[in-house]
């Protein structure tokens, strides 16, 4: 079935959430700290639900509908309505924007309290200890990409990346993700992404694969 892929509204949120909490059932990084083999998707949909509302202002969320439907946010612009489900979404911080600040920390803790229970604080460490990774210089970053599983394999992941790595590529900026899945390694290198280095979370925990992308 033909896909298509844009920025999503604010009415798609709901169904942004659910979908890359389906996506992200089984992630090897969210398994580690939440210390839960199989992540339901009630537990974790608040907590993408809050992200996706945090990189809004100064970022773009794109979804991927199967029916052949989109919808459009880009910076706070909405166009058209999105029908049918959501099959797959990708979240994006712009240039500069990528760190989350304390204050919206503080204002969605319930939500992160709720997915990682007695583990939140120790968790603030070690993603601090990921954060530290972060390239400095303006980049794109992917903060989440992710298509639910009945819908793998016909292009989604695709029709998500590429309207923004061409969007880097015309600006001239590079782009940055971290990878948890080594599987994942052939499709981010097919849009030019490269590892750079390999980064084990700290208290034994998986590894992240640190991706970057020079503009072409």
């Amino acid at each position: 079935m033909p896909s298509v892929a844009r920025p999503a509204t604010w009415a798609d949120l709901p169904a942004i959430a659910v979908a890359l909490a389906a996506a992200f059932v089984d992630d090897p990084v969210k398994q580690f700290l939440t210390g839960q083999v199989h992540l339901p998707v009630e537990r974790s949909a608040p907590f993408f639900d809050a992200f996706t509302r945090i990189h809004w202002a100064h970022g773009r969320v794109d979804i991927a509908d199967v029916a052949g439907q989109a919808a459009g946010h880009v910076a706070g612009q909405a166009t058209g309505q999105v029908a049918g489900q959501v099959a797959g979404a990708a979240v994006w911080a712009l240039p500069d924007h990528w760190k989350v600040p304390t204050r919206q920390v503080v204002r969605w803790a319930p939500r992160f309290v709720r997915m990682y229970g007695r583990r939140f604080l120790p968790n603030l460490h070690v993603l601090r200890a990921v954060e530290e990774q972060h390239p400095h210089e303006p980049h794109y970053y992917l903060e989440f990409l992710g298509i639910r599983p009945e819908h793998r394999g016909i292009g989604l992941g695709r029709a998500l990346i590429e309207p923004m790595t061409m969007r880097a590529d015309r600006e001239g900026v590079g782009m940055y993700l971290e990878n948890s899945k080594e599987s994942n390694l052939a499709f981010y290198g097919r849009h030019g992404f490269q590892v750079g280095s390999v980064f084990d979370l700290p208290g034994g925990g998986p590894p992240l694969w640190l991706m970057w992308r020079e503009p072409r």
